[in-house]
């Protein structure tokens, strides 16, 4: 049997800076994400390139991050479950989006790029195969429609990255 979980987001536009969206540039591309039951906001915009704030979170920006942290906590849960202690996990992950001539777009790859520090030695062969097994398991890797890749690196607490 499957099991269904449900989830609630609230986007609010906050843009309207008096005239609504009477021209394309009259309106701000503010607005606000509250999650049910969470208890922050995070303040999204669009990207810079079409007239949003850059000090915002964007789409695009809550893309990655949500292929990012979903990942991690598939590779997280994993060494755990192999007595693996992680120490540190740092991703920097990148996404290139391609934008068709009619204004559509959509990306065409992401990749992830996480730093793992392990408190074991000899055990980095087996957090790169957490990796493949926390990629094939990310319920948001597994629903987009664009490669998702990881470029792990690995290293043992004290000996740096």
């Amino acid at each position: 049997m499957t099991s269904m979980h449900h989830f609630t987001t609230t986007v609010t536009w906050t843009g309207n800076q008096g005239t609504g969206t009477s021209t394309y540039r009259a309106y701000s591309r503010n607005y606000d994400v509250v999650g049910d039951g969470k208890s922050a906001t995070i303040a999204g915009s669009s990207a810079p390139a079409f007239r949003g704030d850059k000090s915002r979170y964007n789409p695009e920006d809550l893309v990655i991050a949500s292929l990012s942290a979903c990942h991690m906590l598939w590779v997280l849960h994993l060494c755990a479950d192999a007595k693996i202690t992680v120490v540190e996990y740092v991703d920097t992950a990148s996404g290139t989006m391609a934008l068709n001539p009619d204004g559509s777009g959509q990306f065409s790859e992401v990749v992830l790029r996480p730093r793992i520090t392990v408190m074991e030695e000899g055990r980095e062969a087996d957090v790169a195969a957490i990796n493949e097994r926390a990629h094939q398991l990310c319920f948001i890797a597994r629903s987009v429609n664009f490669p998702v890749r990881h470029e792990p690196t690995v290293a043992v607490q004290g000996d740096g990255i």
